[in-house]
């Protein structure tokens, strides 16, 4: 039996999408070294629905390369980014969008 992985919820004092979604390309830049950080699987949501998250990272795996750097949802083929690429915020109710 596997052990259970743990979640950290960080709330924000930022009000818009685009503000949030560069604080965890920023986040995912800055500690992205550390293999206990899955930056793949980073998720947003707005305060009072928690149940709705959009996804920010594509977390396509690319073998011994890791995971796709690019942004969810992103034109073009998977790649390991320099962490420069910040692109678009997905909007809400896009299809890659995880309900709970």
């Amino acid at each position: 039996m596997t052990a259970p992985r743990w979640i950290i919820h960080l709330p924000t004092t930022l009000t818009s999408l685009d503000e949030v979604t560069a604080l965890a390309v920023a986040l995912r830049d800055s500690l992205g070294h550390l293999s206990v950080v899955d930056f793949g699987e980073t998720t947003l949501s707005e305060e009072d629905a928690q149940f709705l998250r959009t996804r920010v990272f594509c977390d396509a795996w690319l073998g011994g390369a890791g995971r796709c750097r690019r942004r969810d949802a992103h034109d073009g083929p998977c790649a390991t980014l320099s962490g420069t690429e910040v692109g678009v915020p997905a909007e809400r109710g896009h299809p890659d969008t995880i309900r709970d």
